[in-house]
């Protein structure tokens, strides 16, 4: 068996997989569907995916807490591959099956990171789903898995044998080089681009908006605008950028409003696939990067478009580092500020060239009530989805910072505010944006923070705190006056904290809790004695 340490790009996801609930994991899955070509066989579609396990060691990867947060990669075998019929036979139907493979949790340290089910009509296979664990997929990756299947499929139908190219690489070449000093060198000088960013980012970016939690807890709307796609394009013309950024800059102008604060910091992703020697590895490779735009001057369109795309090749050239050490950089600015630094804004985008929209009008909706996401610790996340012939906004956002008509003016006004730069002429400030979205007004002066009643823990749950954040980090001595990042605690091993504590039968942290700046000592008055963990079973999450 070969193993070796989490990639950097495998630990974003690590850690929001043991951010959420067991039965709200589901919501980190991929599933990717294969529409199987006339002629292939269901022993035949088997063979392909057991070769698929073969060649690709992420597919029959594990995933461990301890000794440490490590991946396991199991010797070949058969991939096991579940059939079920369009037919009424008295058996469960395809919708059922997949519902059940897609919303069961993976058991990280059991299973392979891959289901497969094939559609069968008579014994003929129709369709190929698999349903994908994140920690071993991206998007390149399901790219790369689907053309492999395709290519396989097409050697059977033809009759002649398919030749894929040799696998170079494999998850843990990536591994390794990761742990060298080369790679070191580059993940300490993007640390310091981190840094200076987080410090210079108000602490809370709602905290003129914030207010008591409600129910429900989150909410989530969709903006379909064929307008936007060719308006969006045209504008990203005119000023020489992509046309994403001018979603992200229209973004930019409606949180700069919506929030009152003079920066806009949120986090977007990247493959980061060219970062380093190893960029055709099959395995989740992306990350988070910060970007923060200085939007104090009231900036005019053209100007702020300007400075996204500034900032955002300046976060690219720093988005390759461990992700679980972003984690603690933040948790030791928030102990030096006396609070909590929220990164709760997250934005997304994707290009969808087979989804197609079908209308000429803008249509709004409610989606029903992102009850997974609320469990992630953000207090907003936008989708921007470009199709074939239309631009999706898809906001998330607590209850706590948005209500519903501010969820809806939000998505009018980054369409409003694209839209109305369709004239050349026009060349809107962030104030003079205003009228395309008025939201409700800001509390002025910020409401002040209720008190805080503060339960005394007792003397055991401090105990079974300090010892189980001793075990998991190898710690001599914890002064529980520190938060845990202070105390020396690593990032990546709080899951490991949290196994640890339910088999001392506690629970009631978080891994967002424990990442926090709050004292140790502290947050053990948030433990309740529970039932024991089993030494042999390692849960996902003890919430």
């Amino acid at each position: 068996m070969k193993s070796a340490s989490l990639c950097w790009g495998q630990r974003y996801m690590w850690l929001r997989v043991h951010q959420l609930p067991p039965a709200h994991q589901h919501e980190t899955h991929v599933v990717l569907r294969f529409e199987v070509p006339a002629g292939v066989t269901a022993a035949q579609c088997r063979a392909m995916l057991t070769y698929l396990a073969r060649r690709h060691e992420v597919l029959r990867t594990t995933y461990h807490l301890e000794p440490e947060p490590e991946q396991r990669v199991d010797p070949p075998r058969a991939l096991p591959v579940s059939e079920v019929t369009t037919e009424r036979d008295g058996t469960a139907g395809p919708a059922e099956v997949l519902e059940e493979l897609s919303r069961r949790p993976f058991d990280l340290a059991g299973e392979w990171p891959i289901r497969a089910c094939l559609i069968t009509t008579g014994g003929v296979p129709k369709q190929c789903v698999l349903v994908l664990n994140h920690l071993a997929v991206d998007v390149w990756t399901v790219g790369k898995l689907r053309r492999e299947l395709r290519t396989q499929a097409l050697g059977f139908v033809s009759r002649r044998p398919a030749a894929l190219p040799p696998v170079r690489h494999q998850p843990s070449d990536l591994a390794r080089h990761e742990a060298s000093a080369d790679a070191a060198i580059v993940a300490t000088r993007a640390m310091a681009y981190w840094q200076e960013e987080v410090a210079r980012l108000p602490r809370d970016p709602f905290a003129l908006r914030r207010g008591p939690a409600r129910e429900p807890a989150a909410r989530h709307a969709t903006l379909i605008s064929p307008a936007l796609l060719d308006t969006g394009r045209r504008v990203a013309g005119r000023y020489g950028v992509w046309p994403s950024l001018v979603h992200f800059a229209a973004y930019t102008a409606m949180m700069a409003l919506y929030t009152g604060q003079e920066s806009v910091g949120f986090l977007t992703f990247v493959s980061n696939r060219e970062s380093h020697p190893y960029p055709d590895v099959m395995t989740c490779m992306f990350s988070p990067m910060l970007v923060r735009v200085d939007c104090a001057d009231d900036p005019a369109f053209g100007e702020l478009l300007g400075r996204v795309s500034e900032t955002f090749d300046r976060a690219k050239e720093h988005s390759y580092l461990p992700y679980d050490k972003v984690v603690e950089t933040v948790s030791r600015e928030g102990s030096r500020r006396g609070g909590e630094v929220r990164l709760g804004s997250e934005v997304n985008f994707i290009k969808q060239r087979t989804e197609e929209y079908g209308g000429r009008r803008t249509a709004f909706t409610w989606n029903p009530v992102p009850g997974s996401w609320a469990h992630c610790g953000l207090d907003t996340y936008l989708r921007v989805d470009e199709w074939r012939d239309a631009v999706s906004l898809s906001l998330h956002a607590a209850s706590s910072v948005m209500d519903a008509a501010a969820v809806e003016r939000f998505l009018r006004g980054m369409e409003a505010l694209v839209l109305a730069h369709d004239d050349p002429a026009a060349d809107l400030r962030i104030t003079e944006a205003a009228r395309l979205s008025p939201f409700a007004p800001r509390a002025t002066p910020p409401l002040p923070p209720a008190p805080v009643i503060s339960a005394v823990p007792s003397g055991e749950a401090v105990q079974a705190l300090i010892e189980a954040v001793r075990r998991a980090n190898s710690l001599a001595h914890i002064d529980p006056s520190d938060s845990y990042t202070l105390a020396g605690g690593q990032a990546l091993r709080v899951p490991q904290v949290l196994a640890e504590l339910g088999r001392r039968g506690w629970g009631g942290l978080t891994l967002h809790q424990l990442t926090g700046p709050t004292p140790l000592g502290a947050l053990a008055a948030r433990l309740a004695p529970g039932p024991r963990t089993p030494s042999t079973q390692i849960p996902s999450n003890t919430e």
